[in-house]
């Protein structure tokens, strides 16, 4: 039995946790009719609550942030009335849970935008990337430069879905800032080629993510707001030539704003840790509260950065899906069931609830 402090209770910004472990978000694309959390999502999540805190999946902020085939959203009084069911159910457990709050930008199609339009992007530079829609996966669609009069209402859009959020009973909220999505896209120079004050130097290429991030702040609280980062994934086609310079100055600004976390994966999403030199003890060192750390955590890894001060809390992604009970595997030494790559996307229960626990 492990006495390590991972399974010791932790409190982030406003949020007491049972543990130090997350349930990373997870796409599912199991949405109902209108982008409503579907009917297997509550009883999904609630076998997960053993998690110290749980990240909801990436939920889109407005039809125009949709990249995925039914993928839920947080824009509507059905979808709100749909996500309390699921927190209703997360909280009954015993259970913490946020909700990520997601833009795609450039990756997504145009059977997937308003009226068949465009995906928007900082450039107009397409994505070397595949979306699932029409019920398989294809290229993303080239998308449009946003103009710079449409970017207040992005921040509009994100801090209305803030509200949403807690609105439906959400401990906190998610900023997705990562993984090649639209905060990434302006924050990185490979998507990012625009020339007003939106482009072209550091500062330029953040601020959209600081401006949504003040504003979910100013809706919500610093106490029930994170982000999630990803300074050298190549998800989505994504690239940077100074990811370092980049990311050391967003962290830096994060730190003034106060938010409870920062969500940082380490190399490249899913992938290799090491994909590309970067010193992410440096975002650690520059961000005086709370670090997650994310990206093939086991154990023994995550006990030896704990160990180290590296990090305060760490995010299991694909190892939640097969195993419900996972804080309890961990903390047993019980093996891991492996997930069926099959139902990971779409369909209904089979893959989803039909998981055991080890018990």
């Amino acid at each position: 039995m492990s006495n390590t402090t991972l399974f010791t209770p932790y409190t982030v910004g406003d949020i007491s946790l049972a543990n130090r472990i997350v349930m990373a978000p997870l796409t599912r694309n199991r949405a109902a009719a209108g982008f409503v959390p579907g009917p297997f999502a509550a009883q999904y999540y609630a076998q997960r609550a053993s998690a110290g805190l749980v990240i909801a999946e990436a939920t889109q902020i407005s039809q125009q942030g949709q990249g995925y085939q039914d993928t839920p959203g947080i824009y509507t009084p059905e979808q709100v009335a749909g996500w309390r069911t699921v927190t209703d159910a997360v909280h009954q457990a015993g259970g913490k849970i946020v909700l990520q709050l997601w833009h795609v930008g450039r990756v997504s199609h145009v059977d997937l935008q308003p009226e068949g339009g465009a995906p928007v992007a900082p450039s107009a530079i397409r994505a070397e990337a595949k979306t699932f829609v029409n019920g398989g996966f294809f290229d993303t669609s080239t998308p449009r430069a946003l103009a710079l009069d449409e970017l207040p209402g992005i921040v509009a859009d994100f801090r209305k879905a803030a509200a949403n959020a807690i609105a439906a009973g959400f401990d906190g909220v998610e900023v997705h800032g990562a993984n090649g999505y639209l905060l990434d896209q302006f924050a990185k120079d490979g998507a990012n080629i625009r020339t007003d004050a939106y482009g072209g130097s550091v500062e330029n290429r953040a601020r959209l993510m600081l401006e949504v991030t003040a504003a979910v702040i100013a809706e919500v609280g610093a106490g029930r707001t994170g982000i999630r980062l990803s300074p050298t994934t190549p998800a989505n086609g994504i690239t940077c030539s100074d990811p370092q310079t980049q990311f050391n100055y967003i962290v830096a600004e994060l730190e003034k704003l106060g938010l409870a976390y920062i969500h940082v994966i380490e190399g490249a999403t899913g992938g290799p840790r090491d994909v590309a030199p970067f010193d992410f003890d440096a975002l650690r060192q520059a961000f005086s509260r709370t670090y997650i750390a994310n990206n093939n955590y086991d154990l023994a890894l995550a006990n030896e950065r704990l160990a180290a001060g590296k990090a305060d809390l760490f995010a299991f992604g694909r190892p939640f899906i097969a195993n419900p009970d996972l804080v309890a595997r961990l903390q047993s030494g019980a093996p891991l069931a492996e997930l069926n790559p099959a139902t990971l996307y779409g369909g209904g229960a089979e893959g989803y609830t039909d998981y055991p626990t080890a018990a």
